[in-house]
């Protein structure tokens, strides 16, 4: 799952145990960054510990088919964040939801972007077939909501108090992106 996508070289990689130390030391550095779009998290998510079982889990998953973890690089092939493919679901839905984030540091460089393009394009319609990609944002988030609308998601509902983020259930506007080439 590396192909390039239009000629750019991919912004995203299957996830690894070595990628742990970065991980741990990303979501440590950027705790106050993320805190406003994160669920409440364990102070065990933010150690070496918490990033090995969340990434154990995550490829436990990935050999079931039932998510797509990666990273996202940076234009020198380092790691700046995590983008998934979740809750990928088969039979005649063939869809799953988005889940995405990069570093403050990494941030405004297209990175997101070019990770979101890889992820939908190449992963999720051309490896796996599915039909449908599924994103939410929060209201606030433009930013995030930009990246989508970038890439072809279409605002198609706001789903109210739809997560529990920061401590508050919060609404949600939701976007998705259908495969253009039908399998």
């Amino acid at each position: 799952m590396t192909g390039q996508v239009d000629g750019a070289p991919p912004r995203t990689r299957l996830v690894s145990l070595a990628d742990v130390p970065v991980l741990a030391e990303l979501v440590r550095t950027n705790r106050a960054f993320m805190a406003p779009y994160e669920p409440p998290r364990s102070e065990e998510y933010f150690t070496e510990a918490g990033q090995r079982a969340l990434v154990r889990g995550l490829l436990t998953q990935y050999a079931q088919d039932r998510t797509v973890p990666h990273v996202v690089l940076d234009e020198d092939g380092a790691v700046v964040g995590r983008i998934t493919l979740n809750e990928v679901v088969r039979g005649p839905f063939q869809s799953c939801n988005l889940g995405y984030w990069v570093s403050e540091q990494a941030g405004g460089r297209g990175l997101a972007t070019a990770a979101v393009r890889h992820m939908t394009q190449q992963v999720a319609f051309a490896d796996l077939g599915l039909h449908r990609v599924q994103a939410g944002t929060l209201v606030d988030n433009l930013r995030s909501q930009r990246v989508l609308e970038k890439n072809g998601f279409v605002r198609f509902g706001l789903a109210q108090r739809y997560l529990r983020i920061a401590g508050q259930w919060r609404d949600h506007v939701l976007f998705q992106l259908l495969n253009p080439v039908e399998v």
